[in-house]
């Protein structure tokens, strides 16, 4: 009897619709953690938790299709498996780039999408439908019913011992990750830890909750959360150098974000060449900052304008661009205007993208010349839009529309050719491509190049039409072109072994030049980064700006603390960089077991990055006594 009964009890009958797109969806999302995301995997619990963390997740989404009729339920699980599989592939096509998953800050932003173009076609491979091969199979089986897949009614015991046992799971996998890396969740800025320990899915669920968090602190916000900020930026302001200040009083600002640059293209060759040989004439006749940092998060060239436009940090989710567009901001085009400068952003790409038209009036340009301000054409373009040369040629009549004004006028330039895939026409290829498994370095130095050259003919078009003297132009790296996927080849490139998390700190300086007519060239090497560009431009112009609330200070101060954080909490001072709770030495790339030498850094690497973020999420600029460029 006891025999018959453990038979019928637990004898395999099939496997129900529902347990059979967890499984394989679990099976599918574990797999994609090990092929297509680097993430660093130092023991054995760590690998475990990768395997347990998308369960939880699954058993609960999916599992609302128990409380449904067999037809509905069928189709809901299916319905469901599609969309989980798109956010997965989405993260995967996003880290092919970005080495970085997606947020709900950054999916927001899906006006950009339209302008992406062959950058994302370059980033999906026909491979990618074996990612979708569960939802083909969980539509055939729903289709033919094979004898394998049950379908039964669940009662109320059954689905409450089923959610008992996805919260038992979840927590269980919270308890683990939080014993293998204690407070956790409150380091929200490192995505590839909450993924790894947690799973994909719940830190999408746990970006959620925090985006919906900072969604109401704008609302609960008043002018008392300032106060502490205040009174960190007065005891940390440094005195600019008085040998620099107004050294180009009323002269015009031209200012360049050079789209993709990365310094380790300075004053190198591929097959004997010079990648840049006019940069490198140029920094002989400029101050050019060999040690300075980009600063950007996801929002990458807009975030490098937020940065320099206010000395203020970017966010560690999405882009302030799209998230906190309409705050108050005390910015360097404002404190211009104020001066009686003319204003403008030139950018050859549509008004929307990155939101532009709706942030630049926040920031306080005066005039914006976007795509309709150009003649764009075919045999004009390539990649993502007006080729470089085409843009400052055509970018001489905007100026001297400014200058007709009879005030000094400040102009930013947005380039575009050296933008990911790094796309060429032949005939513009003046160097060869390199040689390596990555056609994205590959292409880069082509694209590099002519960047170079187009400022070059720049120069000497402000040269011939009398604009060049009475200008201080001012270049910048605006974020890193190549990406951590690529490391390999930029290992073969740079002659190392490996790209180390010292070397990728590294990687992310950007070139800094100031080039002032008449000035004998420097090269500087204080640590410095995209926050201090706007002390430093209003000091060389000679205004004050020591009562605005900014995290940046002079670049050419003496007083200049040698330190720059960047968004994900890396940081860089003049002896040591600490990336990924590791210390290293700046000189050799060594390890510092010590890291109490670095504390009263990392407390303050913390304090800014969270100051910063309090300001744009509470808009506590609009509370600011000393905002003088209030609208």
């Amino acid at each position: 009897m006891k025999n018959i009964f453990f038979k019928e009890k637990f004898s395999f009958h099939g496997i129900s619709f529902i347990a059979l797109a967890i499984v394989m969806l679990w099976i599918k999302t574990y797999i994609t953690y090990k092929t297509s995301f680097d993430l660093t995997i130092e023991n054995g619990m760590q690998e475990f938790l990768l395997f347990i963390n998308p369960l939880s997740f699954l058993m609960l989404i999916l599992g609302i299709g128990l409380f449904l009729k067999e037809k509905n339920r069928a189709r809901y699980v299916l319905i469901t498996s599609f969309l989980i599989t798109a956010v997965l592939y989405g993260n995967v096509v996003y880290y092919r780039e970005f080495s970085d998953f997606l947020t709900v800050a950054l999916m927001k932003q899906t006006s950009n999408l339209g302008d992406l173009g062959s950058s994302i076609f370059t980033l999906i491979s026909p491979w990618d439908i074996l990612f979708f091969v569960d939802v083909i199979i969980l539509g055939l089986v729903m289709k033919f019913k094979p004898k394998f897949v049950i379908n039964k009614t669940y009662t109320k015991t059954n689905r409450r011992v089923y959610y008992l046992l996805v919260v038992a799971i979840g927590f269980f996998n919270l308890g683990l990750a939080e014993t293998e890396r204690p407070q956790l969740l409150t380091r929200s800025f490192d995505r590839e830890y909450l993924v790894k320990y947690i799973g994909t899915y719940n830190y999408h669920l746990y970006d959620l909750y925090l985006q919906t968090k900072t969604s109401a602190q704008r609302a609960l916000a008043d002018g008392s959360e300032l106060a502490d900020i205040e009174n960190y930026v007065r005891a940390n302001y440094k005195e600019p150098n008085e040998e620099m200040t107004g050294i180009a009083e009323g002269k015009n600002v031209i200012l360049i974000s050079l789209e993709s640059l990365q310094s380790f293209v300075i004053n190198n060759t591929l097959n004997g060449e010079e990648v840049t040989p006019f940069l490198n004439s140029l920094i002989k006749d400029s101050y050019y900052f060999e040690n300075f940092y980009h600063q950007v998060g996801q929002g990458k060239t807009s975030d490098s304008e937020f940065v320099t436009e206010n000395s203020l940090y970017p966010l560690d989710r999405g882009a302030v661009f799209f998230t906190n567009a309409e705050n108050e901001y005390t910015t360097t085009a404002e404190a211009l205007a104020e001066a009686g400068y003319e204003t403008a952003s030139l950018h050859a790409n549509n008004k929307s993208f990155w939101n532009r038209n709706v942030m630049y009036e926040s920031i306080g340009y005066e005039r914006f010349y976007d795509i309709d301000s150009y003649e764009v054409t075919e045999e004009n373009s390539v990649g993502w839009g007006l080729k470089d040369k085409d843009f400052f040629t055509q970018s001489i009549a905007h100026l001297k529309e400014m200058k007709e004004t009879g005030n000094p006028f400040y102009a930013k330039f947005i380039t575009l050719t050296n933008h990911h895939p790094y796309t060429l026409d032949e005939e513009d290829a003046t160097i060869g491509k390199f040689t390596s498994n990555s056609k994205t370095l590959n292409n880069y130095f082509q694209t590099v190049r002519y960047m170079d050259e187009s400022i070059e003919q720049f120069f000497t078009q402000l040269k011939e039409e009398g604009l060049y003297e009475d200008s201080i132009i001012i270049m910048y790296g605006d974020h890193y072109g190549i990406s951590e996927n690529h490391n390999e080849a930029m290992a073969q490139y740079l002659e190392k072994e490996s790209i180390t998390p010292f070397d990728s700190v590294q990687l992310q300086r950007v070139p800094l030049i100031i080039h002032i007519p008449g000035q004998e060239g420097e090269t500087i090497s204080t640590v410095s980064g995209q926050i201090d560009l706007k002390p430093t431009i209003l000091n060389l112009l000679g205004l004050d700006a020591n009562e605005d609330i900014q995290f940046g200070s002079d670049v050419f101060s003496e007083e200049k603390l040698e330190f720059t954080v960047l968004r994900d909490g890396s940081f860089i001072t003049k002896d040591y960089v600490y990336t990924q709770e590791t210390l290293y030495d700046k000189a050799t790339g060594e390890i510092v077991e010590d890291q109490s030498v670095i504390e009263p850094y990392l407390e303050k690497a913390q304090t800014e990055l969270g100051y910063s973020d309090k300001i744009i999420y509470g808009d506590l600029l609009r509370f600011a006594e000393n905002n003088n460029y209030e609208d």
